[in-house]
């Protein structure tokens, strides 16, 4: 999915948005104003907060499509989830200020002015936000983008308080003049309930929480199928804003080549890819064993001193003349060597077997060594 694209589409939304957010902001402070209407005021300062958030996803659009550099190797997705926190935070802190100003309102209600027009902002409200919530969640699932889903999710709130308002309104004008009061705090309830919602979801994302278990079992069944894995462990998943990453042990035969190894890997990425649409960033761990289960190598040597051993041990035993390669294998807790010699050896006074007995005799004495196995060839 081309991120310019992405974000372009993510830009024209917000900004539309962000239009008809501030004529209904002022459209609703004004005449809830001249209406004596607090509903109306709530709902209005409830819109003005839609273009603080807008400010915010047009920030974390345009960011969040920049490509991955020195300070930010892994992307700049996460912009989005940061963003989509910061919403729920201002929802919160908006949602406890109309329900501070609506108590205090519910015991001292006051008569409502200028009915019709009242009714009829807080209608085009309705219609407007619906409008704009459908649009949003329409681009939204195009571009699978949950900060976006977010902001669509804000619209809809704002349609919701205003059905709200228009309820309290109502109900005012008919003498009940505390249901302007009551609307006003159901409004705030609203914008904190929703912001919970979101600030979760963001929350879940930034340590790291895991794609759904149907997810993780689909993509495990598909890497278990490639030829030439043995078996999977250790997969892990991660989102990143609307992207997914992923990390896997995939276990393949032991005497493989280092080049068949990477040709397996790159086959579970391509596997992986096409089972997670969104995943953009996959890493491969070949093993030749499970090591979720075999003991630790920390006692053995690594290659560098495994070879000076062998080398020792083999001039010590005037036995390393012949040797063209030796290959080292690190399995079931032992290092397995094998030995590359030419055919022109043969033609020697000792056979193969001999070669082989002295070889198995030399590494037998050495500690952490296991099985041994020579190979005759054309240099």
């Amino acid at each position: 999915m081309n991120k310019d694209n992405r974000a372009k589409a993510s830009q024209k939304v917000t900004i539309i948005g962000a239009i008809i957010d501030f004529l209904l902001a002022i459209f609703k402070v004004i005449v809830g104003t001249l209406g004596n209407s607090g509903a109306l005021i709530a709902d209005g300062i409830h819109s003005f907060s839609d273009l603080l958030s807008d400010g915010v996803v047009l920030y974390a659009a345009k960011h969040s499509a920049e490509e991955a550099d020195d300070g930010h190797p892994y992307g700049h997705e996460r912009f989005e989830t940061v963003a989509t926190l910061g919403l729920a935070i201002i929802l919160v802190i908006i949602g406890i200020g109309i329900i501070y100003d609506a108590f205090e309102r519910l015991f001292s209600p006051s008569e409502l002015s200028y009915n019709v027009l009242l009714l009829s902002v807080a209608a085009l409200s309705i219609f407007s936000k619906e409008a704009l919530y459908w649009y949003t969640l329409k681009v939204a699932k195009t571009y699978k983008s949950d900060m976006l889903k977010a902001n669509a999710w804000h619209h809809r709130s704002d349609a919701l308080s205003s059905i709200v308002v228009f309820i309290g309104i109502l109900g005012s004008l008919n003498g009940y003049l505390y249901l302007d009061g009551a609307a006003a705090i159901v409004v705030g309830f609203m914008i904190i309930y929703i912001a919970w919602e979101l600030g979760l979801g963001a929350t879940k994302e930034l340590v790291d929480s895991s794609i759904d278990a149907d997810q993780v079992e689909n993509l495990r069944n598909a890497i278990g199928r490639i030829s030439g894995v043995n078996s999977v462990h250790s997969l892990r998943t991660r989102k990143i804003g609307h992207a997914i990453s992923c990390d896997v042990h995939v276990q393949v035969d032991p005497f493989l080549s280092v080049s068949e190894g990477h040709i397996i890997s790159v086959s579970v990425e391509r596997v992986a890819k096409e089972c997670l649409e969104d995943l953009n960033d996959v890493t491969v761990h070949i093993d030749p064993e499970d090591d979720e289960t075999v003991a630790p190598y920390a006692t053995l040597p690594e290659r560098a001193e495994a070879l000076g051993m062998l080398t020792k041990a083999l001039f010590n035993n005037k036995c390393d003349g012949e040797i063209e390669r030796i290959q080292l294998h690190y399995i079931d807790s032992r290092i397995h060597v094998d030995f590359y010699l030419p055919l022109s050896c043969l033609k020697s006074d000792q056979s193969s077997d001999e070669i082989l007995s002295k070889l198995h005799e030399t590494v037998d004495a050495l500690e952490g060594f296991g099985k041994v196995k020579v190979y005759f060839g054309k240099g």
